[in-house]
Order: structure tokens, then C-alpha cells, then sequence
């Protein structure tokens, strides 16, 4: 807790006994109150108790250990692509994806006084998604943890040269001036959530909603593994809404798959298309069946 900025670590302290006082309700965001994970928690679920985490490992780590029932993770955006390392820490967490959510991003830019500014610090995703915007500017980009704590260490620093890249909210938290709203570099910038628990979603719970399936594999190391792989879910009609690839270790020798399919266990199409994956696979790890939620924008 002492990680995070002094303006920010009062509200970190009210929050986390709140949640404490009734876990059940408490869903785990990592960075500080204020950012994009906190509102992500909030949309998805309105009455919860969120529970703010420095990292991802602690969000992940406070469902582990029951300080929280659930765990609100982004794993991707429109613009800026996957979020790092996020494929290796959902399968190590040992949790369960029980939910999906979409949410619009918009960056305020935000600081003590109205510039000039030299640099500005927030979430590497963050700096990503308005990189032209600082470019064109001059403003040198620094990461930092996430959005809110950004905001809340410009505000500690107390620099005037300085200025943080977060969500509107932030600038009222951390008594911030908005210099900018809407800093983000394309309008249809949108951030993909999900929603974690120590038990898995059972896929008869879905009540006839469409099933989304998240699962991890590595193919055997033969000539066109990853082709028949695939195979099982043409043959039998099933929607692959995402597939990609990364390293497993250090050798590059093994490369795992991260894939995303429409439907759940106990469909007789799917059943058949993961068998058949099996068959072909040194390792498959299915992390998740959950309701789909459609992107809006």
C-alpha cells in the first residue's frame, strides 16, 4: 500500500476496509481509485466494493486469498493491443474468467498549472494510446503504474512542468486542472475487461445467453501441428474470435496460444472441435466460459 502516491494512499485505506468488512462484494482493480480499472469495476458491477491493488499480481492475489470475490483485469485494446504479460499471469493465477466487459476510453490531460509541460507520466497503455497527441507537443512520455496513480504522483510532485495522462475522474481526486479532455488518439478506443473467481462459471448458469471459452495451448512440435489443430473448428462451425501467440520461456523453442471461441463445454460442435485439439496438443488450459458481452462504442 505505501506504493502508491500520498495523495491517493487515504482513499486506498477507506476502500480497502470497506472491502474487507465484505469480501463477497469486493471486486480487485489494479492502480489507484480513480482509474480505468476502478470505473471498469464499477460499470460491471454497480453495487461492489472495489478494492484497489499496485499491480495485476495483487489484484489476482487479493482473489486468491479471499480479500476479494472477483478480480477486474484489462487484457486488450483496440488501439494498443494486448496488455503485457497479461497471458502469462491469468493462466499462473489459477483463477477462472467469469465475465467480459467493454469500455470506452477517453484520457484527460491534467496537472497542477497550464504548462508549458515537459513531461508526463501514466500508464504505458495510456501513453500508447496518445502518443501522437504527446508528439505533437513536445511532452516527453514517462510510464508509470497506472492512470490515477499518475495523477496522483504530478500532484505529490508538485512540479508545474509536470502533467498526468487519466481518467476525468482523476483530476477531482487529486485536486488536478484539466488542461485537455479526450487526449486519446483515435475516438474508437476501447478497452476489453475480464472478470475473475476462484471457482469457474458453470456453462449450464448461462440461461441461454451466448458462451464465450478462453483456453491456452501448445501444439505438439510437428509439421503443421498448429494447422490440424485448427482444423476441429472449421469442420464443425465454431467461431474463433481470437488467436495469438506467445513465447513460453526463454528458449523460444515453445510458443503457446491464446484463443477465444464462441460457445461453451457441453455444445456437441465444441466438444468435438477441443477433442480434436487435444489430440494434437502438448498442453491445453481452458480458463474460462462466460457470458459474451458486445463491444460498444
Amino acid at each position: 500500500m505505501n506504493s502508491y502516491p500520498a495523495p491517493a494512499l487515504a482513499r486506498v485505506e477507506e476502500m480497502t476496509k470497506a472491502a474487507a468488512a465484505n469480501p463477497a462484494r469486493a471486486i480487485a482493480f489494479q492502480g489507484a481509485p480513480g482509474c480505468n480499472g476502478h470505473r471498469a469495476a464499477m460499470e460491471w458491477d454497480p453495487e461492489c466494493l472495489p478494492l484497489p491493488c499496485f499491480s495485476f499480481e495483487d489484484a489476482l492475489e487479493a482473489v486468491k486469498d479471499g480479500r476479494a470475490a472477483r478480480a477486474i483485469i484489462p487484457i486488450e485494446n483496440s488501439q494498443h493491443g494486448r496488455v503485457a504479460d497479461i497471458h502469462f499471469l491469468l493462466p499462473e493465477s489459477g483463477l477462472s474468467i467469469v465475465g467480459e466487459h467493454f469500455m470506452a476510453i477517453h484520457h484527460d490531460l491534467m496537472a497542477l498549472g497550464d504548462g508549458p509541460f515537459t513531461s508526463c507520466y501514466s500508464h504505458p497503455q495510456a501513453l500508447g494510446q496518445s502518443r501522437f497527441f504527446l508528439r505533437e507537443r513536445k511532452i516527453v512520455p514517462l510510464a508509470y503504474a497506472d492512470t490515477a496513480g499518475a495523477a496522483a504522483h504530478v500532484a505529490e510532485r508538485g512540479d508545474p512542468s509536470l502533467c498526468a495522462i487519466a481518467p476525468k475522474i482523476a483530476a477531482k481526486l487529486y485536486g488536478l486542472k484539466t488542461i485537455e479532455e479526450n487526449v486519446e488518439d483515435a475516438a474508437d478506443n476501447m478497452t476489453r475487461f475480464v472478470v475473475l473467481s476462484r471457482q469457474p462459471l458453470d456453462p449450464a448458469a448461462l440461461n441461454g445467453r451466448t458462451a464465450m471459452t478462453t483456453f491456452v495451448f501448445e501444439v505438439k512440435n510437428i509439421p503443421a501441428a498448429l494447422y490440424k489443430a485448427m482444423g476441429g473448428f472449421a469442420t464443425n462451425g465454431v467461431n474463433m474470435t481470437k488467436l495469438e501467440s506467445y513465447q513460453k520461456g526463454a528458449s523460444f523453442a515453445a510458443t503457446m496460444f491464446y484463443a477465444d471461441i464462441v460457445g461453451a463445454p457441453g455444445d456437441p460442435a465444441v466438444d468435438r472441435a477441443m477433442e480434436e485439439l487435444a489430440f494434437h496438443c502438448k498442453e491445453l488450459r481452458v480458463l474460462g466460459t462466460y457470458p459474451q458481452e458486445l463491444a460498444r462504442g
